[in-house]
């Protein structure tokens, strides 16, 4: 039985959907002003791994992933740089797409924005006035009246009463409550505005999630996820928002990754101690930001430094050491051999889905898949044919592909770059036969630097690329 750690009851539950076999899960995505980080990836890459353990539970995964298309920083960005602003949001939407393909982060089912919710946004405020969970102020703004909703602050844990004490409102603010906060937001001069009841304006940022969230998947959802930041206010407010709205519970289990930090520090566009995506693609392997966020739980904090990155690329070599071909010259194992290969396959597998029920316990399955790479080595270096082999390989891609690894093998630009390292390689051997192991340390260094990995064995010795 999978169980799931729920912010919202603060205990590991039992796993059950709403309907049985298909689960609906909303993830917060990126307000698209600028670069995506390497933060943005951390969140991207945790979800990516649920979905894709859910389905390979047999879970049929509708998840949906929102872009925040409008708000302050999109306008305050594209003011700075003379660009229309939905045109900024869209060309860093492509960015942000291009960003998650890299990281091959599974696409979403459907990626709504809040410009194209403009309908259901304004149905879901109107309905909240109504109800008396809402009001218009006279200046044209809507907000949401928290002291008509007694749960309010049940995901955070905070007591109304002790947000009130350090809360102000702000010059040009008309709020009955301190608390109370933004649904509809009076158009400025310059700014991109909607016609509403109330006057032009446009959306507050949590009415926004919630009307995409209503409009994708219903009143009701499996799973809500995001960065532990969201946690308060905006998961708060859309509870109370959507709640109020329908009457209803709105999401069984709340799941949140912790934040991804430099230095020991929370990563933020605001601090400047940024990575982007981009960057960081530029200089590692995709399978190295995931083997990061894999090798922890995903509601730890995740340091982010040359160091882990150095460990989390061993790692990747190492399991991907588990793929290379058995020896040409493999004279085979003996059958009591073979039969522990497939027990540490049938073990490992085990192990795995134990790990991955413990509410995505990713380092746990990691291990276990590690054990499976020592015994395929193992078992190589013993003589193992490619036949004997290629049940344990099968299995380890297999559960490898369910983490959203690729393990795939750098690619040189051209065969003519192939030819040239093996003809290294080959003057490396010569050099090594006539005892020159100055040369043959230089050879073997300088490949290294260029990617190229050298292993000697007693039968010759074999390169490969990363």
């Amino acid at each position: 039985m999978l169980r799931v750690y729920n912010t919202l009851t603060r205990k590991k539950e039992d796993f059950q959907t709403l309907e049985p076999g298909k689960v609906k899960m909303y993830v917060c995505g990126v307000t698209v002003y600028n670069d995506a980080h390497v933060g943005h990836a951390m969140s991207a890459l945790v979800f990516d791994v649920i979905r894709r353990y859910l389905e390979y539970q047999g879970y049929n995964v509708k998840h949906v992933m929102n872009y925040t298309d409008v708000d302050d920083k999109i306008i305050n960005r594209a003011s700075q740089l003379g660009e229309d602003p939905f045109r900024l949001a869209q060309r860093y939407i492509d960015d942000y797409r291009q960003n998650l393909t890299d990281l091959n982060v599974l696409p979403a089912s459907s990626n709504p924005r809040a410009t194209q919710t403009m309908t259901e946004i304004l149905s879901m405020i109107q309905g909240l006035i109504e109800k008396g969970f809402a009001y218009a102020a006279p200046n044209g703004d809507v907000y949401f009246r928290v002291t008509k909703n007694p749960d309010y602050g049940k995901l955070s844990g905070r007591r109304l009463d002790d947000m009130q004490a350090g809360a102000r409102i702000e010059v040009g603010e008309q709020k009955e409550h301190p608390m109370d906060f933004a649904l509809w937001k009076s158009a400025k001069p310059g700014e991109p505005a909607w016609d509403s009841p109330w006057g032009k304006g446009r959306p507050g940022w949590h009415i926004e999630c919630s009307a995409m969230n209503l409009s994708e998947l219903g009143e009701q959802i499996d799973i809500h996820g995001g960065g532990n930041d969201l946690v308060f206010p905006h998961h708060e407010n859309e509870i109370a928002q959507t709640e109020s709205f329908t009457g209803k519970p709105f999401a069984r289990y709340w799941l949140h990754n912790g934040m991804l930090q430099l230095g020991g520090e929370k990563m933020s566009k605001s601090v400047g101690n940024i990575v982007s995506i981009k960057e960081f693609l530029t200089k590692r392997d995709p399978d190295v930001m995931r083997m990061i966020v894999l090798n922890g739980s995903y509601r730890a904090p995740l340091i982010f430094n040359e160091e882990t990155l150095d460990s989390a690329e061993k790692g990747l070599e190492r399991l991907k050491s588990g793929l290379r071909p058995a020896s040409p010259s493999a004279s085979g194992l003996v059958p009591e051999a073979v039969t522990a290969l497939a027990t540490q396959c049938e073990a490992t597998q085990q192990t795995f889905t134990d790990s991955m029920d413990d509410d995505f316990n990713s380092s746990g399955a990691l291990a276990a898949i590690f054990e499976l790479v020592r015994s395929i080595n193992t078992a190589r270096d013993h003589s193992a044919t490619a036949d004997q082999l290629h049940p344990a390989q099968a299995t380890l891609r297999a559960l490898a592909g369910i983490l959203g690894l690729r393990l795939s093998e750098k690619k040189s630009d051209s065969g003519d770059a192939d030819k040239f390292i093996a003809l290294l390689v080959e003057l490396r051997t010569e050099a090594r036969k006539q005892k020159n192991w100055a040369m043959s340390d230089l050879i073997r260094d300088r490949l290294k630097e260029l990617g190229v990995s050298i292993e000697d064995g007693k039968d010759g010795t074999n390169w490969r690329w990363g």
